[in-house]
């Protein structure tokens, strides 16, 4: 069995290769059990995520653990399993924080690409993090960026994401004010475990939004007039019953899923759009599928 580190996946799986792949390893399917969330205490959760296909499967075991921010540490911890899909040997373990960060930038993407402006080219990014660091690079894989304004509830985090954003080829400012930003960005995406909205409906025209941070019924990230104004897609239907953002919104309010929007003949309509996203055991698993049909196969 391999061993595959976080350097070699961003090697094996840049994002102009995983965005453009993922839509067609999504469409081919997976079995995907209900993942199982288990309360650490703390606010701290321990997620199961297995799902398998005829060729490869894998298991991935995440801790969340809010507090670690406060420590200066990672919140997400994640190891990620392959096993073969007929023999079920086990053929690679894989650095999960960095499959999980890749793969969530990577869908939220892949759904921007339909759903927002052809000419997109400013991005307001709520959240400093593992995963929202990843947003900027993961959305240039589609669309010309041509700036990226970061705003983080603590300042120092933002400023060292801009310089290593500027440091890439990004035109980057740390965001003051997410309402005076809002008006001036066609791209919004917001990766954070708060508990209360960080967006305001009240600001938004027609802008896409991505809401990729909040997994469980007490975390919001955006307000009810957003969801309320906008036309809505969620990644899995589990989102539903798990993201506080869509309390109150039902199936038939939703106006298509991830695998929607990985079909070329869906049709989508212009204006104000949002994505909410909380992760699925198949994400992870059509990720490993990209990583092992590379040239740098994980099981070399």
């Amino acid at each position: 069995m391999r061993l595959i580190s976080a350097d070699e996946l961003k090697e094996a799986l840049p994002y102009e290769r995983l965005v453009r792949a993922l839509p067609e390893r999504l469409l081919a399917g997976a079995t995907t059990p209900q993942r199982p969330v288990f309360d650490l205490g703390k606010e701290a959760s321990l997620l199961l995520m297995p799902a398998w296909a005829p060729n490869l499967g894998g298991v991935k075991i995440v801790h969340v653990t809010p507090e670690n921010a406060r420590r200066n540490l990672p919140c997400v911890a994640a190891s990620y399993l392959v096993f073969d899909g007929e023999t079920h040997r086990h053929l690679a373990l894989i650095d999960g924080e960095e499959l999980t960060a890749r793969r969530t930038a990577a869908v939220a993407a892949v759904a921007m690409n339909r759903l927002a402006k052809p000419d997109a080219e400013r991005l307001l990014l709520i959240g400093s993090g593992r995963i929202a660091s990843e947003l900027p690079f993961a959305f240039r894989a589609v669309r010309d960026l041509k700036s990226v304004a970061v705003f983080s509830p603590t300042r120092a985090n933002a400023e060292t994401l801009v310089l290593r954003l500027i440091d890439a080829g990004f035109d980057a400012i740390v965001c003051e004010d997410i309402a005076q930003h809002i008006a001036v960005s066609d791209l919004i995406a917001c990766a954070t475990l708060s508990q209360r909205p960080w967006i305001e409906g009240c600001h938004l025209s027609d802008q896409h939004v991505s809401l990729i941070g909040g997994f469980t019924p007490e975390m919001r990230e955006a307000d009810r007039e957003t969801l309320d104004r906008a036309r809505v897609y969620i990644d899995t239907p589990a989102a539903l019953g798990t993201a506080g953002d869509l309390e109150g919104v039902s199936l038939d309010q939703v106006a298509g899923q991830l695998l929607d929007l990985c079909d070329p003949m869906f049709k989508t309509e212009a204006g104000l759009s949002v994505f909410k996203s909380v992760g699925e055991a198949a994400q992870d698993l059509a990720t490993a599928q990209v990583l092992f049909d590379s040239p740098n196969r994980g099981s070399e």
